[in-house]
């Protein structure tokens, strides 16, 4: 009830030329749709999204992206198109910060529904923005890992080569207990020896607990290894 009683509020409000709000009752009737009924949630939202790109107000329409993401995201539908257009829309605004956080989100179901080639990119590009600036240089090394296990999903030399060029680019990651997992990995896997790349893993998870997104990553090598012909790109 409430959420059409602010779409009706809405409508009135686009009537009375005053767009600003209307887009506000927009919002709020797809924050009052989000539980009961998701897809009237979206239609509410993506309505006060064109509303919002009218107005050039795009730092707002990124958020409510966002929102639209984050509803989709339990079954991975739509995701990635919608963290695109806000990482998209925060680009133009200079958010390049923000932006880059909708592109990892990307990266991260590109890869789960297998398109490596696109998540390595991106990988790469955010993690050679992240080593030029002193606040976020860490994070590099975690963002050329990620790119490096794509590689590896794809093809073992690519990530080979990868690893090389990484290190050409940010020294500090040959340093690091990612780049040296991913080593061990690739010699594992040259090797077929199955033992030696779980215990790689194991070792690497007993100080860095590996994240969901890691175990899923690091399984589908595995099973490369275990001579499983599968086409794994």
């Amino acid at each position: 009830a409430a959420g059409n009683a602010f779409c009706q509020a809405a409508q009135l409000h686009l009537q009375l030329q005053s767009k600003h709000d209307a887009a506000t009752n927009l919002v709020d009737a797809g924050n009052a749709f989000k539980k009961a009924d998701p897809q009237e949630a979206i239609n509410c939202l993506i309505r006060a999204i064109e509303i919002y790109t009218d107005m050039g107000r795009f730092t707002i329409a990124a958020k409510h992206h966002i929102s639209i993401a984050e509803i989709y995201e339990t079954e991975l539908v739509d995701i990635e198109k919608h963290y695109e257009q806000a990482a998209d829309y925060y680009r133009g605004e200079e958010s390049n910060s923000s932006a880059n956080k909708c592109l990892l989100k990307v990266a991260t179901y590109a890869a789960q529904l297998e398109q490596y080639q696109k998540a390595l990119e991106i990988y790469e590009q955010v993690g050679t923005s992240a080593m030029d600036s002193p606040l976020l240089k860490y994070s590099a090394k975690e963002h050329f890992f990620r790119a490096a296990l794509c590689h590896f999903c794809i093809d073992m030399l690519n990530a080979k080569l990868a690893v090389q060029k990484y290190e050409e680019m940010f020294p500090a990651f040959s340093d690091s207990r990612e780049c040296k997992l991913v080593k061990k990995l690739l010699d594992a896997h040259e090797e077929q020896n199955i033992d030696a790349y779980t215990d790689a893993v194991k070792e690497f998870d007993a100080i860095s607990r590996l994240d969901q997104w890691l175990t899923t990553m690091l399984l589908r090598i595995k099973k490369t290894i275990q001579g499983e012909d599968e086409d794994l790109r």
